[in-house]
């Protein structure tokens, strides 16, 4: 009776076991999964359900506790949280690749080869280009536009620098615009030839959207082709969500609508544009959240770009003496938006390269936030910064938005541009991380190219792809393999109020991840730029990858 009875409890322990199991939807398993927990946990296998991580640890535990539609054996190779891109310009990237692309120009013969083939092939309206930089040219003045509009002297033509500070426009387009020499604009720059009586074309910062502002407006069919292209790539670097920095509001019910239909599966935050039309938009709609889409800062533009020498410094340009780069706004201007955002309770995010251009938005930014906080407002780039001035950013928790890359384009001129001495407290990651504990990372695309992989190597290592500088640029401010991986994952989707949703692998957050087929963590530093995606996931479903 009593091995009966045994008999009988073991079926039925052996029962409830089984009828205990839950179901999910796919197990992920034969991997090594960086969860990017608090404790940097790893782990062998996950449970997905529902678009949503149920939970990770072994395939024999997780398998004794689920019952999975589907299983997939990642073959061994390596899982993170997807990458988040903590600044981009993902609508203007997609633009971009309806453009000529300019970027790897060796001169400005270069460039005018490059637009001379695109409009044979596209033959009607405006021509327009970016990427180009004179910084990589054996001569690295600005170019004049008299070869631009002997080639095109019907046709207008604008053709954007590198870092969208910038930009070259042919006679015909500064027609269009009805610009003169002599004409003059705050916060940018008409630039004239030495006599100062011609027009050499180029214009810098809030100067270009004079111009740029006769463009016609694309489609909607050349809209949601420029982004649909724009979401291939950025999956194919195992990008899932993206920061873009500075769009109107417009443009944003666009997203919202080709997100809705299906057609657009990115997960985009977007900061609206400093500008009283996107200001009443969002009085009106206050903060929009939905699961691909979150909308709830403000970008202002606090000064130009240091390629362009628009950035505003605190002391002149050690290659341009008396010129000190200006502001795009006054401080006035800069003061009644951080009221405005303050009063409603909005997240403020700022544009600053120099020295002089983050004094004055950190002293404004201060007014408001009053030590500690958690508003989360952001000063992008916060590029070159004065010694004195860095505490501000961790007795104000003003979060530093900064993009590895850029120390890696910049680094073979920057001191010319600041002198050594200045250029100590530029691009100072590590320094910037102190003072709050967390730094969100990104890549400004389509300024500096969308790899995740170029933004992990530069944030680590500080050289470029051919190993320059031997000792690395300025390697006390590198950042480390986990520092700069809680960049793109965890701390940028905290910088996005964003971190219980996302950025981590963990029970109940979204199941956007990425598989490589090699370990960041690990892997030499040389072969960092030659790791590869395997495969995108977001919410579950893959994205990007062999069928």
């Amino acid at each position: 009776m009593k091995k009966i009875i045994c008999l009988f409890t073991g079926i039925l322990i052996a029962w409830s076991s089984f009828a205990a199991k839950q179901e999910a939807d796919l197990l992920v398993y034969h991997c090594t999964i960086y969860t990017v927990d608090a404790a940097f946990s790893v782990a062998e296998a996950m449970v997905i359900s529902n678009g949503k991580i149920v939970a990770t640890g072994t395939k024999a535990n997780l398998e004794k506790q689920y019952t999975c539609k589907q299983k997939l054996d990642a073959g061994g190779k390596f899982i993170y949280p997807g990458f988040i891109d903590a600044h981009a310009h993902f609508v203007g990237y997609g633009m971009s690749l309806q453009q000529v692309d300019l970027t790897g120009t060796t001169s400005w013969q270069d460039v005018l080869k490059r637009v001379k083939a695109f409009a044979a092939v596209n033959k009607e309206g405006w021509l327009t280009g970016r990427g180009w930089d004179q910084n990589d040219w054996a001569k690295k003045d600005f170019p004049t536009n008299d070869q631009l509009t002997v080639l095109f002297p019907d046709r207008p033509v604008l053709l954007e620098r590198v870092d969208g500070h910038a930009s070259i426009a042919n006679k015909k387009a500064l027609e269009i615009a009805g610009i003169k020499a002599g004409d003059k604009i705050n916060g940018g720059e008409i630039i004239v030839n030495k006599p100062g009586t011609e027009l050499t074309g180029m214009l810098v910062d809030n100067a270009v959207e004079l111009v740029a502002s006769k463009i016609p407006s694309v489609t909607a069919v050349q809209f949601k082709k420029a982004l649909q292209a724009a979401q291939k790539n950025c999956f194919a670097v195992g990008l899932t969500t993206i920061d873009d920095c500075g769009l109107d509001y417009t443009v944003a019910e666009q997203i919202n609508i080709l997100q809705q239909a299906g057609t657009l599966k990115m997960r985009l935050y977007v900061m609206l544009s400093d500008a009283k039309k996107n200001f009443d938009w969002l009085d009106k709609n206050g903060i929009v959240k939905t699961d691909r889409l979150n909308i709830r800062s403000i970008k202002m533009y606090g000064d130009g770009a240091l390629g362009s020498r628009g950035a505003c410094l605190l002391q002149p340009y050690s290659d341009q003496p008396g010129h000190y780069g200006f502001l795009l706004s006054t401080p006035a201007h800069f003061d009644s938006v951080a009221n405005f955002a303050a009063q409603k309770g909005y997240q403020l995010c700022t544009h600053a390269i120099g020295d002089s251009g983050n004094r004055i938005i950190l002293n404004t930014y201060a007014r408001y936030l009053k030590r500690n906080n958690d508003l989360r407002w952001r000063i992008e780039h916060a590029q070159v910064i004065n010694q004195n001035d860095f505490n501000l950013f961790g007795s104000n928790s003003i979060i530093p938005s900064v993009q590895p890359t850029h120390a890696t384009s910049d680094m073979y001129w920057a001191d010319k541009r600041l002198g050594k001495e200045r250029e100590k407290g530029a691009y100072a990651y590590k320094q910037l991380l102190q003072q709050n504990g967390w730094i969100p990372l990104g890549t400004d695309f389509p300024v500096e190219d969308i790899s995740t992989f170029k933004t992990f190597y530069a944030s680590v290592v500080r050289k470029d792809a051919k190993g320059y500088p031997a000792t690395g640029f300025q390697t006390e401010n590198a950042l480390s393999r986990e520092e700069t991986l809680r960049g793109m994952t965890i701390w940028a989707a905290k910088a996005n109020f964003e971190e219980n949703e996302k950025g981590s692998l963990e029970q109940g957050k979204l199941a956007d991840f990425v598989i490589l087929d090699a370990d960041l963590m690990k892997v030499a530093p040389q072969q960092l730029l030659g790791v590869k995606v395997v495969a995108t996931f977001l919410g579950g479903e893959k994205v990007y990858g062999k069928p």
